[in-house]
This record gives C-alpha cells, structure tokens and sequence, in this order.
C-alpha cells in the first residue's frame, strides 16, 4: 500500500460520521422541502382544466392574473396588514423583551413562560374568545355602553380591525423572543460606561442598545412578517369569510376553487417575498443569529 493511498483512508473515515449526521436530514429536506417546492413552481406554471384539474401545459396565465385589479388589491392589502402588524409587535414586543432581559435568569423564564402559555391552548379557542369578548352583547361593548362613551355597541366582528387584534396577538411571541434573546446578550457595562460618559439614556439606546440589538430587530420583522402574511386561520375566523387576505385566496385556490396553479402562484410570490427578507437579512447579520431562545 502506498503513501497515497495510506493517506486518503483517515479521510473516507471521517467522512463517516458528517455522512451520518448529515444524510438524515437532508434526505428530509430533499424529500419534504425542496421537492414539494419545485413541484409547487411547476405547478404554478400550468394550466387549470375544466374539472379543476391540473393541465400539464406551460402558460403564464396565473401569473397574469395576479396583476388583475382584485387579486393585486388583496396583494397589496396583506401586505399592509403584515406591515402594520409588524410594527405594533416590535413596538409592543421590544419594552416587553427589554424588561423581561433586564430581570434576573429565573424570573425572565418564568415571564417567558406566561408569555407562552396562551399558544399552549388550542388557536380556535383563542380565535373564538376574541369573538365573544368583541359581539354586540359582548364585555367590551357592554362597557362602553354602560360607561357612555358610546351610545350604542360598536360592530367589531368580522372587520379589519378585528382581525388586525388577532393578528398582533397571535404574532407577538414571535417579536418577544428573538428581540429577547439578542437584548439578553446587551453587556451592561456597555451602558454603564455611556452613563459614565455623559450620555443620557436617549443617547445610550440610539447609539448603543439599538444599533447592537438591531439583528433582533431584523430577526422578529422576518419572524412576525412572513406569517403574518400567509396566515388564513385568523382573517376566516376574526373576518368571518368578509376580510380577504392573500393567505386565504390561497387556500381557497387550493379548496373549494380547484384552482391549483392560481393557487401555486400565489404561494411563489410568498416564497420571493420570504427569500428577499431572509437575504436583506444577511446583508445586516448572519443567518445563525436569527434564533428565538
């Protein structure tokens, strides 16, 4: 046996064991994310036949009529829905991720853990509890009646605003626990030696906190946008079939329309929307840092 040869087997056997962990899992992701992702692309390319079958000839059809007047409204709606909802959890979700980061290991995981507790429950619960507390006859209406700040109850459900309450609630965990987890890293003697400078804590949050927690930041916009832009379960419960986001034409497609390459289309322009985020992301920060613990 020659050198050489002596020489390439230590490399064969450590090969080994990067096979082993790595083969698994990507296995998975070749079979259950990218296949399942090309096959939507395909599709989307496709035609819909009569029956609401998918006919295998290449067209451009779905993508045109994304550009129709009433699917770019509903485009455009979502993705203002997404953005407002976005930035009432980071301005909601940053104070509260702050205090919970200042406070002592134990009291932080028992704060996160009531933070959590609500999506430990069933989401049509939840959704239902909203409708309840939001009907005409319902404990919110009845204050403000019997508290005359408005003289007859308020129709809340199944209205934008409704929806835009459950989309902030359901989304803001996802805000708390990246901006969490980078403000937790926020030396203390960082702003202890602002302080020591001169600084006033407006300086010292402008020119320290904020900049050094900013992939946090960038982190919880990706984590609350992107499914705030896709979920359908909140607007057909909250708007009652009234409120139409691009999530639900989505799965109405996919449904009762038996329209798949609309559908698939659709589903793509999500995908660019996600893979755009995920690379201005990468421009601010590396990608491991995008972590929620």
């Amino acid at each position: 046996m020659n050198s050489a040869s002596q020489a390439a087997m230590p490399k064969k056997k450590n090969l080994l064991p990067k096979l082993a962990m790595a083969g698994p899992v990507s296995l998975w992701m070749i079979l259950f994310v990218t296949i399942p992702l090309l096959y939507i692309i395909v599709i989307s390319f496709m035609s819909r036949g009569v029956f609401g079958d998918v006919v295998y000839k290449p067209t451009m059809e779905s993508y045109q009529t994304i550009l129709d007047p009433t699917y770019f409204s509903v485009i455009l709606k979502s993705l203002k829905a997404a953005g407002i909802t976005t930035l009432l959890c980071i301005l909601i979700g940053y104070p509260f991720a702050y205090i919970i980061a200042r406070k002592p290991k134990d009291v932080a995981a028992k704060m996160i853990t009531l933070l959590m507790i609500p999506f430990w429950t069933n989401s049509l619960m939840r959704l239902n509890a909203w409708l309840l507390l939001f009907q005409t006859s319902g404990p919110v209406n009845n204050f403000l009646v019997n508290t005359g700040l408005v003289d007859k109850p308020i129709s809340f459900i199944y209205t934008d605003s409704l929806v835009m309450i459950g989309l902030v609630t359901n989304m803001l965990p996802f805000a708390v626990l990246p901006l969490y987890s980078t403000i937790e890293k926020l030396e203390r003697s960082l702003l202890e030696a602002s302080a020591d400078l001169g600084a006033n804590a407006r300086t010292t949050f402008m020119k320290i906190t904020l900049p050094i927690t900013f992939p946090g930041i960038f982190s919880a916009i990706i984590l609350v946008f992107i499914p705030s832009l896709g979920i359908y379960t909140v607007t057909d419960m909250l708007g009652g079939g009234k409120v139409l986001y691009i999530g639900n034409i989505i799965k109405n497609q996919f449904g009762s329309i038996r329209n798949w390459p609309l559908g698939a289309a659709l589903s793509v322009l999500l995908i660019l929307v996600t893979m755009l985020l995920i690379f201005i992301y990468t421009r601010f920060a590396k990608i491991e840092d995008m972590e929620v613990v």
